[in-house]
C-alpha cells in the first residue's frame, strides 16, 4: 500500500444529522486532519439509523475509497446500531474487552461517581476480529477493521471523543501504514471584498497557475481565506509555491489581513501582544459575539479585558454613560451613540482599545431611514475614536456574524494605523 495516492470516505451515522437538529462538524475535522497528512478525502456520507442505509453506505464507500472512517451510533441507547452492525458486516461476534471495560467502570465509579446500568457496562463489549481504540475521553471505544485490503475505522460522534482517538491512534496508524505524498499549503486570508470580486482581480494569475498547484476559494463571513496547495515537498516545488505565493500577494495586499492560516481573532490577539495592549468590547447588536470570539483564541486573557453587553438602552446610560439626549437625538443606532459607547467602554473596562457594536439584525425593528442590517461600528484608544456604518442584507444570524466579522477588521485597520503612526 505503499507509494500511492489514498483516498478516503467519511461516513457520519445518525437520524439527528439528516434532521438538522446535529450540525455536522465531526467530518469537516476529519477531513481536514486527513489532508494534512496526505489523505484526499474522495467523499462524506450521512446516514440514518437505519441498518439497511448504513450497510449501503460501507459497501459503496468500501469500493471508492482506501480508508472509511464512521463516526456515531456507539452510545448505550437502542437506536446505536453501529456495533453490532459492524460485528455481522465483518463476520464476527461480541466480546467484553477488559480495558475498556475497566475504562467505562472508571469513569463511573471515580468521575461521574454515580451507579452504572448494565447498558453502561455493553459499551465494553466489541467485534472479536476489530483491533480496539481505548477511548480516554468517554466509554464508547473506537474499533479497527481490515477487509480486502481496506481499512475501516469506527468511532463515537461525540466530537471531543472522536478528535482524541484520531489524534493519538488513528493518525499515527494511517502515516505509519501508508507512504502519504505530502501536502503543502500557503494561505491568505482577505476582508472586505467578495469572493466574485476577488476572483476577477487574479484571474491572470489563476489562469497562470502551474498544473500542479492548485488554487482554493474559502469564503466565510465577509473574509475570503485563498489557499495554494501541491502534493510533494522538493525544493524545487517548495520553491515554485513560494513564488506564486508572493505573487498572489502583491496583487491583493490592499485586501490582505494575513498571509497565513489564522482567524480574524487570532490576528488581533498577534496585534495586541505585539503592541503590549489591551481589549475590550461593548455590544448592542452583536449580544457579546465579539468577546466570545476574541476568548475562544487561547491566551486571549493575556490582553482582553472583558465585555459590556449594552443591549438595552438604559444599560448604555447607565454603565456606559451614553447621553441620554445623543440617544433621544440620534438613536441607539447611530454614529453619535456608538463614539460615546467607545469611550464609556474605554472608561469602565480600563482597556488600551474598544470596539463597539450598534444596530437592527433583524428580522424586526427596522425604520425608512434604518432597515434591518443597519450597523454602526466604533473603535478607539484614549487619543482618538471612529466610527463606521455598514448595511447587511442577510437574516439575523448572519448580520451578526457578518458585524462581527467587520468590526474586528474595523479594530484590525485602527491598531495598524496606530502603531505605524
Amino acid at each position: 500500500m505503499a507509494n500511492q495516492q489514498v483516498y478516503a470516505s467519511v461516513i457520519t451515522i445518525g437520524d439527528e444529522l439528516l434532521i438538522g437538529q446535529t450540525i455536522d462538524t465531526n467530518s469537516a475535522w476529519i477531513a481536514q486532519e486527513l489532508n494534512k497528512i496526505g489523505i484526499w478525502v474522495h467523499r462524506r456520507v450521512a446516514v440514518g439509523d437505519v441498518w439497511e442505509d448504513i450497510i449501503k453506505a460501507l459497501d459503496e464507500e468500501g469500493r471508492l475509497s482506501e480508508v472509511i472512517l464512521i463516526t456515531g451510533g456507539l452510545g448505550p441507547t437502542a437506536d446505536d446500531i453501529t456495533k453490532p452492525l459492524l460485528c455481522q458486516y465483518f463476520g464476527g461476534k461480541l466480546i467484553v474487552n477488559e480495558d475498556a471495560l475497566a475504562n467505562v467502570k472508571n469513569i463511573f465509579q471515580n468521575i461521574l461517581k454515580r451507579p452504572m446500568l448494565d447498558r453502561n457496562l455493553k459499551q465494553a463489549e466489541v467485534p472479536d476480529i476489530c483491533r480496539v481504540i481505548q477511548n480516554k475521553r468517554g466509554t464508547a471505544p473506537g474499533m479497527w477493521f481490515e477487509k480486502d485490503r481496506k481499512i475501516y475505522v469506527s468511532m463515537p460522534g461525540v466530537p471531543h471523543e472522536m478528535k482524541g482517538m484520531m489524534i493519538q491512534d488513528v493518525l499515527p496508524a494511517l502515516q505509519q501504514i501508508f507512504q502519504l505524498p505530502p501536502i503543502i499549503h500557503r494561505t491568505l486570508l482577505t476582508a472586505g471584498i467578495g469572493e466574485s470580486f476577488l476572483a476577477e482581480r487574479i484571474t491572470d494569475f489563476e489562469t497562470q497557475l502551474p498544473t500542479n498547484i492548485k488554487l482554493a476559494y474559502l469564503p466565510n463571513y465577509g473574509m475570503v481565506k485563498l489557499r495554494l496547495s501541491a502534493r510533494g515537498k522538493s525544493e524545487k516545488l517548495m520553491a515554485e509555491l513560494e513564488a506564486e505565493f508572493d505573487m498572489l500577494k502583491s496583487k491583493l495586499s490592499d485586501v490582505m489581513v494575513v498571509d497565513e492560516d489564522l482567524s480574524m481573532q487570532q490576528v488581533i490577539g498577534r496585534l495586541l501582544v505585539k503592541n503590549g495592549k489591551t481589549l475590550g468590547t461593548a455590544e448592542s447588536c452583536t449580544g457579546g459575539y465579539i468577546a466570545h470570539l476574541i476568548t475562544s483564541v487561547p491566551g486571549s486573557s493575556a490582553y482582553f479585558k472583558g465585555s459590556i453587553v449594552s443591549y438595552a438602552n438604559e444599560i448604555k446610560e447607565d454603565v456606559l454613560q451614553v447621553d441620554p439626549q445623543v440617544i433621544k437625538n440620534f438613536g441607539a443606532v447611530s454614529k453619535e451613540t456608538a463614539s460615546q459607547m467607545v469611550k464609556g467602554a474605554l472608561k469602565m473596562l480600563k482597556s488600551d482599545y474598544a470596539v463597539v457594536t450598534t444596530g437592527i439584525m433583524g428580522p424586526d425593528g427596522g425604520m425608512p431611514d434604518k432597515p434591518v442590517g443597519t450597523v454602526w461600528v466604533g473603535v478607539g484608544n484614549a487619543e482618538k475614536t471612529e466610527t463606521h456604518h455598514f448595511h447587511f442584507r442577510f437574516d439575523r444570524q448572519r448580520n451578526m456574524e457578518l458585524t462581527g466579522t467587520h468590526a474586528l477588521n474595523v479594530l484590525r485597520k485602527f491598531i495598524l494605523n496606530g502603531s505605524e503612526g
